[in-house]
C-alpha cells in the first residue's frame, strides 16, 4: 500500500456550550445505532429470563467498547485513514485482511434483521396484537418495504455522515427521554435499586453475586456481550464516520458524498502523517479532547442508559421468566403496557420501536457500505480507475448489490434469530480486533502517539472477555 504522506495536523476545534454538539458526530452516530437490536431487543430478553444482575455484562461491554472506541479514533485522527486501512497495512497483506474483515462484516450485518423486527411493532401497531408463526409473509412484507426506506434515505443529503449524525441526535434525545419517562411513571424504586447492583453483577432476589444464572442460555449471553453497546464491526465504522466527520488528519483525505444534493469530493486512497513536536503534540492534546467527549462523554453514558432503562421497564411489565424470542418481541413492552395502561400509551411504544430498529437498520446498511466501499477503494487501484475517481459510484454500486440481498436474507430465518447469531459473530469480532488494534497503534503510529499502558491492559483484557463469551457460544452450538 502507498505509504502515508507528511503533512501537518490540522487545529481542533474549541467548542464552548452548546457548541460541543457540532463538534461531537461520530459517537452519537454510533450510540443511536447501540439503542437497537442489543438494548432494546437482546438485553431485556436475557433481563427478563435470568434477572438484572447480568447487567454487569453490559457495564463491562460498553467500558471496553469506549476504549476501544478511543483507539479507533486515536489511529484515523493521526492518519486520516479509516483502522481498516491500518489493519490491511499489516502482514499477511491488504488482500487477506480485506477478505477477513469484509466477511466478517457480511457474517454480522449482512442481515437486514433490524428491519424484520422493526415489522413486529409495525404489525402490532395496526392490528394491536403480537405477530404469530402464521404471520411470516406480513411480517416478510412490512420488514423489506422498511429496508427499501432505508436504501433511498441514503440517496439524498450532502454528507451521508452528517445526514446519520442528524437524525441520530433526534432519535438519542426523543428514544432516551421517552424511556425516562415511562421508567419514572411505572417502575418502582426496589427494580432501580436492583438495576443498580446488577450493574456490579449483584442479585437482589438471591441476596448475593449472581454473575451466570444456573440453566442459562449462554448463546444469549454472548449475544448480550456482543450487542451491549454497539458491537464488533459496527464499532470498526466509527473510524469512518470520523474520517468523514474531518477529525484530525480526516480533514485531509475527503469524505463520501450522497447521489442527491452532494458534490463530488476527491477521496485519497491513502492517509497523511505529521511530524510529533511540540505545537502539533499541542494540537494532538485539542483533538484528544474531543475524542474524549464524543465517546466518554455520549457514547459510554448514552450506552449505559440505553440498556438500564429499557431493561427496568421490561422486568417491571413481563412476567419473570418470560421467553420473548419470537416474532412479536419487538411490540412486547408495547402488549405489556397496554395491559397496564391501555392501548393509546402501547401505540407510543410501539411506535418508538418500530422507530429504534429502522433507524438501526439504516445506520447498519450505511456502515457496510462504507466499509466495503473504504477497503475497495483503499486497496483496488481497477476499483479507482473504474469509478474515475468518484467514490460515489463504489459506494451505490455496493448499496445496488446489498439491497438485492437484503431482499433474499430476509426470508432465511425469523429476523430474532439473524439478530442472535450477528451478535455472537460481533463478540468474535471484537476478540480478534481488540488485538489487531493494539498492534497497529504501537507499531505503525509514531511512539508519541502509542496509547498508554493502561488502555494496552484493557485492549487485552477486551479480547479476553469476548474470546470468553465467544467460546462459550460456540460450545453451545456444538
Amino acid at each position: 500500500m502507498d505509504p502515508w504522506i507528511q503533512a501537518e495536523l490540522p487545529s481542533p476545534p474549541t467548542p464552548r456550550g452548546v457548541d460541543w454538539v457540532k463538534v461531537v458526530g461520530p459517537g452519537v452516530i454510533v450510540l443511536g445505532l447501540s439503542i437497537g437490536g442489543g438494548e432494546f431487543l437482546l438485553g431485556p430478553a436475557a433481563f427478563v429470563r435470568f434477572g438484572l444482575s447480568l447487567l454487569w455484562i453490559t457495564l463491562a461491554a460498553v467500558f471496553f467498547q469506549t476504549v476501544f472506541n478511543t483507539e479507533l479514533m486515536r489511529y484515523t485522527v493521526a492518519t486520516g485513514e479509516p483502522v481498516l486501512t491500518g489493519f490491511m497495512r499489516t502482514r499477511p497483506g491488504s488482500t487477506f485482511w480485506a477478505w477477513f474483515y469484509a466477511g466478517l462484516y457480511f457474517l454480522q450485518t449482512g442481515w437486514p434483521y433490524s428491519a424484520g423486527l422493526s415489522a413486529g411493532a409495525i404489525f402490532f401497531l395496526f392490528t394491536k396484537r403480537l405477530a404469530a408463526a402464521g404471520d411470516t409473509a406480513t411480517i416478510y412484507n412490512i420488514g423489506a418495504g422498511t429496508f427499501l426506506v432505508c436504501i433511498l434515505l441514503l440517496l439524498a443529503g450532502r454528507r451521508i455522515e452528517r445526514t446519520l449524525e442528524l437524525l441520530n441526535w433526534v432519535m438519542v434525545v426523543c428514544i432516551l427521554g421517552s424511556f425516562f419517562a415511562l421508567a419514572v411513571a411505572f417502575v418502582p424504586l426496589a427494580t432501580w435499586f436492583s438495576a443498580g447492583v446488577g450493574l456490579v453483577g449483584f442479585d437482589t432476589s438471591r441476596g448475593g453475586f449472581n454473575f451466570v444464572p444456573k440453566n442459562a442460555d449462554f448463546l444469549l449471553l454472548a449475544a448480550l456481550a456482543g450487542y451491549s453497546g454497539a458491537g464488533g464491526m459496527v464499532n470498526i465504522t466509527l473510524s469512518n464516520w470520523a474520517r468523514d466527520k474531518g477529525y484530525g488528519m480526516g480533514e485531509r483525505v475527503g469524505y463520501i458524498p450522497a447521489a442527491v444534493g452532494g458534490q463530488k469530493v476527491k477521496l485519497a486512497h491513502t492517509g497523511f502523517i505529521f511530524t510529533p513536536d511540540a505545537d502539533s503534540m499541542r494540537r494532538w492534546n485539542g483533538w484528544w479532547r474531543i475524542v474524549r467527549a464524543d465517546q466518554w462523554g455520549v457514547f459510554f453514558t448514552g450506552a449505559l442508559l440505553g440498556m438500564v432503562l429499557p431493561a427496568v421497564l421490561y422486568v417491571t411489565l413481563l412476567p419473570n421468566g418470560t421467553n420473548i424470542q419470537g416474532l412479536g418481541i419487538s411490540a412486547a413492552l408495547a402488549s405489556g403496557i397496554v395491559t397496564k395502561s391501555g392501548p393509546l400509551l402501547g401505540g407510543v411504544v410501539a411506535v418508538l420501536g418500530a422507530w429504534i430498529l429502522f433507524k438501526t437498520q439504516l445506520d447498519i446498511v450505511e456502515g457496510m457500505v462504507r466499509c466495503l466501499t473504504d477497503i475497495l477503494w483503499t486497496s483496488s487501484s481497477q476499483v479507482r480507475a473504474w469509478s474515475r475517481g468518484e467514490v460515489r459510484m463504489v459506494y451505490y454500486a455496493v448499496l445496488g448489490i446489498v439491497c438485492v440481498w437484503g431482499m433474499v436474507a430476509l426470508r432465511l430465518a425469523q429476523p430474532i434469530i439473524l439478530l442472535v447469531l450477528a451478535a455472537n459473530v460481533a463478540s468474535a469480532v471484537f476478540t480478534i480486533a481488540a488485538l489487531h488494534l493494539l498492534y497497529v497503534n504501537t507499531r505503525l503510529l509514531p511512539r508519541a502517539l502509542h496509547p498508554p499502558l493502561w488502555r494496552r491492559v484493557a485492549l487485552v483484557a477486551m479480547a479476553c472477555f469476548y474470546g470468553f463469551f465467544a467460546v462459550l457460544s460456540i460450545r453451545t452450538l456444538l
